[in-house]
């Protein structure tokens, strides 16, 4: 039993901690109507031309409507998307500075034992933005036209076939891996700055195969200078419907996707994360982006922060298997 002489003391403090928690609440919602005053970057961790920059780049061309001003792309390469990623994770959490991530966004803390941020604790999720499948590519010239002819090719030449990935832990590369470890066939791995210089060498002949994001090889593929073997998905791309799954092709149960999508630093405001959520999905919702993404084999998505956070985390679970088994951590 609490002594009579106590209780005004308890309900005293008791007052000026809820008072704190109103003080709290009012500011994060006068932060989220005050926001943005200034113009917003979005820190792309790729080089330009490649899946992630370019739909970075649709994003943020249509994010001015919305938050009434401009969206700045800022590509800052290197170390698989790392040296972009810290310059996010270390920013002020007040939504002037965001990412947009990649699928090596999981699978760098899996490769790396020392990271320069925390890939959970220092990311707030906002949304995906797009769920990215690949597209088997190889040159041309390559005497095959089937997965199942790539694999008894690769499996009696080992070590002959080379294959272009844009960074360590990219989807390319995590694409590679998977298809080397179900299929037997060793593809000898060069990485490239992005995706343009790999798809460059893939047309030249300096790398005989590359899994590429659809936007980056439909181009090519139209114009006959590559030859599309299977898709990385458990279905078939409407945009490009004669090219069969890599499952059916020759690898059954493979299957890999990835994803873009936004995340802020840490500690940011939830009516700022809101406040970009509610305006990043009403851009890629829009008819005319929805169906400039669905054009280039590419799903918008718009999903909830939590939701966001959860497939990241079980990016790290499923990644980590292979990982695990296809080389060691790096130091």
């Amino acid at each position: 039993m609490v002594p009579w002489f106590t209780r005004g003391a308890i309900k005293n403090v008791a007052l000026f901690f809820a008072a704190i928690c109103s003080i709290v609440v009012m500011q994060s919602a006068n932060a989220g109507e005050s926001y943005p005053s200034r113009p917003v970057r979005l820190v792309v961790p790729t080089g330009a031309g490649g899946n992630t920059d370019t739909f970075a780049r649709v994003v943020a061309e249509k994010l001015k409507a919305p938050l009434g001003q401009q969206v700045i792309v800022d590509n800052r390469t290197g170390a698989s998307g790392i040296v972009g990623s810290d310059i996010v994770a270390k920013a002020a959490p007040d939504g002037y500075t965001l990412l947009m991530a990649f699928p090596s966004h999981p699978v760098n803390p899996l490769l790396y034992s020392d990271l320069p941020y925390d890939t959970i604790k220092d990311f707030a999720p906002i949304t995906m933005v797009t769920s990215v499948t690949q597209v088997l590519l190889v040159n041309p010239k390559l005497p095959v036209t089937t997965v199942k002819e790539l694999i008894a090719q690769a499996r009696e030449k080992p070590g002959q076939f080379n294959h272009g990935v844009v960074g360590r832990g990219s989807l390319g590369d995590l694409s590679a891996e998977m298809f080397s470890a179900m299929s037997g066939a060793r593809l000898v791995q060069i990485a490239y700055k992005g995706a343009p210089q790999v798809m460059t060498a893939l047309i030249g002949g300096e790398i005989q195969t590359y899994f590429s994001a659809p936007v980056v090889a439909i181009p090519q593929m139209k114009a006959g200078r590559v030859r599309a073997l299977g898709v990385s998905t458990k279905n078939r791309l409407a945009v490009i419907p004669d090219v069969p799954t890599i499952a059916e092709a020759g690898l059954p149960g493979y299957e890999v996707v990835g994803w873009n999508g936004i995340l802020a630093p840490a500690r940011t405001p939830r009516a700022i994360i809101d406040r970009l959520h509610d305006a990043i999905v009403k851009v890629i919702r829009t008819p005319d982006v929805a169906a400039a993404i669905t054009a280039q084999g590419i799903e918008p998505i718009g999903n909830t922060p939590e939701e966001f956070a959860r497939v990241i985390r079980t990016d790290i679970d499923k990644w980590a298997k292979l990982i695990k088994g296809a080389r060691t951590r790096i130091n």
